[in-house]
């Protein structure tokens, strides 16, 4: 019963959190205590089944995980070999692969420890397992919520459709992940129009090193060639990063309209930290997802997940370095 209530406990900060601002982390965090204690009190029901039903629950929950994992694990290395077939090798285009090959060597240290029953890898691999445990439990609260989040949509008017610049192919050509966005803002922006408001466009991105002229201004180029009118785009050119993306656009659009409202679009993948980012900057708007290649989303993901643990890094860290350190003086009392 205590589990049941503790359930429902992190399941009402859930709510009052989505209701009080939806760009929260924490909020992501309440769903996902919510989701364990549930489980937790579902397992204590386990005592008051039929002998024989226990054991084939028992023999699923054991079984379930491991298969579960190893599946996640040989996912993410074949779409981190797709990865480098169809982007090339760069650091982000790995990060499904590492996160597999990362699964598959804390398996292998765990039957290790199992097999030999070494007292110092078994420190070492409790110690190991906890941590990736806190990081998994994270990870897993971030894509629910954010998959969660994409679903959530705006229905009043707003002032103004931001887009947030991605880079150039070629120095001048707005590639087709860049596109998706614009196109999903032209989308908006004639839903609005639909609807009898003629929001504000602004194309946000700065110059590169590599590129020969502002993001904004290739964006902007391209809505204006596809007929969207010219005269209902502001184009925001300085900015190099997403922080900067946003807050000079909240420049653009206090100095029109303080009180303003707006839709923020990016790709699916970046919608909640791009939200997480909005909210720390003070922008006053929702961010819409457009849709992402399938093949391309694990990596996209992964990376968004860990600027977001990183942007909390004193907390996460000092919570993993605690979880360590308890880990292995637990089991050195043993």
């Amino acid at each position: 019963m205590f589990a049941y209530l503790l359930s429902a406990l992190f399941f009402a900060f859930f709510l009052v959190g989505v209701l009080r601002d939806r760009r929260r982390f924490g909020n992501a965090v309440y769903l996902g205590l919510a989701f364990v204690a549930l489980v937790v009190g579902l397992l204590g029901e386990l005592d008051r089944l039929p002998g024989p039903l226990v054991t084939a629950v028992t023999v699923v929950l054991m079984l379930a995980p491991a298969v579960g994992v190893l599946v996640l694990a040989g996912a993410l290395v074949s779409n981190g070999a797709t990865m480098v077939r169809r982007e090339g090798i760069r650091p982000a285009n790995l990060l499904s692969l590492l996160a597999g090959l990362t699964i598959v060597a804390v398996v292998a240290l765990l039957v290790t420890a199992l097999i030999t029953r070494s007292r110092t890898l078994i420190v070492v691999t409790g110690a190991v397992v906890l941590v990736v445990g806190y990081v998994s439990f994270l990870f897993l609260c971030f894509v629910c919520y954010a998959f969660l989040y994409e679903r959530l949509r705006v229905r009043r008017s707003v002032d103004f459709v931001v887009v947030l610049g991605s880079g150039l192919v070629g120095g001048d050509t707005v590639p087709p992940l860049l596109a998706g966005r614009l196109d999903r803002a032209r989308a908006l922006f004639e839903a609005q129009a639909a609807r009898g408001n003629q929001p504000v466009l602004i194309t946000s991105g700065g110059q590169g090193p590599d590129e020969n002229l502002p993001e904004s201004h290739a964006m902007a180029d391209y809505l204006i060639a596809g007929g969207f009118p010219a005269e209902r785009i502001v184009r925001e050119d300085r900015s190099r990063t997403t922080e900067e993306n946003l807050l000079f656009s909240k420049a653009i659009m206090t100095a029109a309209d303080p009180d303003y409202r707006c839709l923020i679009v990016t790709n699916n993948f970046h919608a909640f930290r791009a939200a997480l980012t909005a909210r720390r900057t003070g922008v006053r708007g929702h961010v819409i997802g457009a849709p992402t290649a399938p093949y391309f989303r694990p990596s996209a993901t992964i990376r968004e997940f860990v600027a977001v643990f990183l942007t909390y890094k004193v907390v996460n860290l000092g919570v993993c370095l605690l979880i360590a350190v308890s880990g292995m003086a637990a089991w050195l009392r043993l």
